[in-house]
């Protein structure tokens, strides 16, 4: 019997909390179970124990679904309708840099890491001013704005520094948007699911990423490669996500206790000491992990080089961005429930894997399972960063939180995209992807000497309600249940 109640109480866990599991498989034993079952069974009252009255198999779909606030699905939404522009645009543009305006790779990484790191580095004083103003809306108005009027700069362009300028401006839109954006989500959802919240808009974020190449393949083949075509159709949905951002996403209110209070100043030094040692921990392994990873134009030129068809291109974009999808929201909604350390180790890992089938794979299915692992990795860890620095950063200055955060990755990310054109110019796809690789493996050993003496929940975090909760009084009944069976 005892091996029973042990099989019981794993079933238990494994289903993050529907103890109802092991009630019933108790019961359907049969008589010999009834000393067990005065120990395990889960009565009506503890069922209800968690801070709402839902049922227990009911409150892991609530927390998916239900529990996250409506703005949280529309800022998704937005995000999802600029990808779907964006990624038509950038799924393309590598080819279109080197095969029409015949542009080198070191260029290429040059515009690349430059537009990304306008765009870190704008984040820093966006998420400075949402946190002065106490408002979030305006800002990521104006920053969605500026990407959808630079939109039809690209069908116009007749240089590279015509390209240039229109990612400038348009990453400038991003980087404004950006830390407000971020600080949007941790306003508006509940602690114990900010993980679960920006998987979802990560993962509504990336089907954009996963339409807009598709629909980019589409329409090439059907207007035989005609580039700038298909960017003006681009413009399109960039619009659709302005509209969808001033009609639903509505403003939060202030915290209660902002009230009446004087307005931070989030550029003082008083206020950056009030960031605990974490999160300066933190940016250390942020700055890691930018430097292993980037920018994504370089898996298109790789796809390219394994001998694909340029309208094909694309597809590189697609292949990442349905992993990235599929992984995103899952991820965060694990990351929750088990200690993010090692979500994010896991993570680096699988960038190693990644890395070393982009650099020594021969032939198309290597590649292609490559950039899939990329994907994979960016939905582990995409969503695992913006917590852990919600889970830091002090209620009123989360935005200048997002903010150094992305200062720091966009500094960097111009470094590594630069490195990155230089090694692929003089040594290939190899050499720049086992630079990747090896870069992935220092950030994981980095992460566990950083992190690892980090607690899993902030100390004010409420103790655990819930599932979780739930789950440690069917355990200790469970044990209790084992003890009456020894002599």
């Amino acid at each position: 019997m005892l091996w029973f109640v042990r099989v019981a109480s794993l079933a238990a866990s494994g289903f993050a909390g529907r103890a109802c599991i092991l009630h019933t498989a108790l019961y359907m034993a049969g008589p010999l179970t009834q000393r067990v079952r005065h120990w395990v069974a889960i009565p009506t009252k503890m069922l209800r124990t968690s801070t709402t009255t839902t049922p227990v198999a009911d409150i892991k779909t609530t927390r998916m679904w239900k529990a996250l606030p409506s703005g949280i699905w529309a800022l998704g939404f937005v995000s999802l309708f600029m990808d779907v522009s964006s990624e038509m645009i950038h799924g393309l543009l590598p080819v279109f840099l080197v095969g029409t305006l015949g542009v080198s790779a070191a260029t290429l990484g040059w515009i690349e890491g430059v537009a990304e790191s306008t765009a870190s580095i704008a984040k820093l004083f966006s998420g400075a001013l949402s946190d002065r103003f106490g408002k979030r809306k305006p800002l990521m108005l104006l920053g969605y704005g500026l990407a959808a009027l630079t939109k039809p700069l690209f069908p116009l362009a007749g240089s590279a520094g015509t390209v240039f300028a229109a990612r400038f401006i348009d990453r400038i839109g991003k980087g404004i948007r950006g830390a407000p954006r971020d600080a949007y989500v941790a306003d508006i959802t509940a602690p114990e699911d900010r993980g679960a919240a920006y998987g979802l808009r990560q993962s509504l974020d990336t089907i954009g990423a996963f339409a807009g190449p598709l629909l980019a393949i589409a329409l090439m083949l059907l207007w035989k490669d005609d580039l700038r075509r298909v960017m003006w159709i681009a413009v399109i949905p960039a619009f659709v996500a302005l509209a969808i951002l001033f009609v639903w996403v509505r403003e939060p209110p202030r915290p209660a206790g902002a009230l009446g209070k004087p307005p931070v100043d989030p550029l003082a030094l008083s206020s950056w000491r009030r960031f605990p040692s974490s999160f300066w921990k933190l940016l250390v392994v942020v700055a890691l992990f930018t430097l292993m990873r980037f920018s994504e134009a370089f898996l298109v030129l790789r796809w390219q080089h394994a001998g694909l068809d340029v309208a094909y291109a694309p597809l590189a974009l697609v292949i990442m961005s349905a992993v990235y999808m599929l992984s995103a929201w899952p991820a965060g909604a694990l990351s929750d429930r088990l200690p993010r350390l090692a979500v994010l180790v896991v993570g680096c890992l699988v960038m190693v894997g990644a890395d070393l089938l982009l650099a020594l794979g021969n032939g198309k299915v290597a590649v292609l399972v490559g950039i899939g692992l990329w994907g994979l990795h960016m939905g582990l860890t995409e969503g695992l960063l913006a917590a852990y620095v919600a889970d830091d950063a002090p209620e009123d200055l989360r935005g200048s939180a997002f903010g150094a955060m992305n200062l720091v990755r966009g500094v960097l990310l111009l470094v590594a995209s630069v490195v990155a054109g230089a090694l692929w110019a003089h040594g290939g796809p190899r050499a720049t992807f086992l630079a990747g690789a090896v870069m992935a493996t220092i950030t994981a050993l980095a992460a566990v000497a950083l992190c690892g003496d980090r607690r899993r929940n902030r100390p004010d975090r409420p103790a655990p309600s819930g599932c979780r909760g739930l789950q440690w009084q069917v355990r200790l009944h469970t044990l209790q249940a084992e003890m009456a069976f020894l002599p």
